[in-house]
């Protein structure tokens, strides 16, 4: 089966993945995940959408992400035990991660302890930062290992899945999407309207009481 095109900003990464394939989703999936910025995220739907044609193996994707993940966190970690603050606040700016991004990171983590290792390969930000900031806050490296191994593969597992799923049909899906997204966005919007107004209310009576 042909696989169908790429919508949005998915369509960028098909030269990439027709001419490399595997090795393109390994590739980004670990650069991203030691702080440079790649869309590791969004090659790893794209492979999905492409194993659900049949242009790759869903296995074999999932396996090459899962070790990438997992090998990229884990020289992230080497770096910030290394080289500390003084190697991130010196380096971290030419990949986005300015010494104020990286203290309120720093922060979030060490408030949540090793559960946000597993949860932050969800974030954006934290996902890039996460092996850093274990090591220079000086997590034990087998307890970041086992915390990290677990959400790649709750990550690789959770979005392989659904972009092989879609397979062929992501070109109907995006259009569905497209075709609701002003509402959905206006509905979040009222939200946040919402819960702004309740916590200004209940400012107000605590301050009054």
């Amino acid at each position: 089966m042909a696989a169908p095109p790429l919508p949005g900003p998915l369509a960028h990464l098909a030269p990439l993945l027709g001419h490399y394939g595997y090795w393109a989703v390994g590739a980004v999936v670990l650069v991203e995940d030691f702080g440079v910025p790649a869309p590791g995220e969004t090659i790893l739907l794209a492979a999905g959408v492409y194993a659900g044609t049949g242009r790759l193996n869903v296995v074999a994707v999932a396996v090459i992400a899962f070790a990438a993940a997992v090998v990229g966190d884990n020289i992230g970690y080497g770096i910030g035990r290394l080289g500390g603050r003084p190697f991130v606040h010196r380096w971290g700016r030419y990949v986005f991660l300015t010494p104020k991004r990286f203290q309120a990171a720093e922060e979030f983590f060490g408030r949540h302890g090793g559960k946000i290792v597993t949860v932050a390969r969800f974030i954006e930000g934290l996902r890039q930062a996460n092996g850093i900031i274990a090591g220079t806050t000086g997590m034990h490296w087998r307890r970041f290992l086992a915390f990290n191994a677990l959400g790649a593969a709750l990550w690789v597992g959770l979005w392989t899945t659904l972009a092989y799923l879609v397979g062929s049909h992501i070109t109907a899906v995006d259009d569905e999407i497209s075709r609701y997204q002003l509402y959905v966005l206006v509905a979040a919007g009222v939200l946040i309207a919402a819960l702004v107004v309740r916590h200004l209310l209940l400012r107000r009576r605590r301050r009054e009481a």
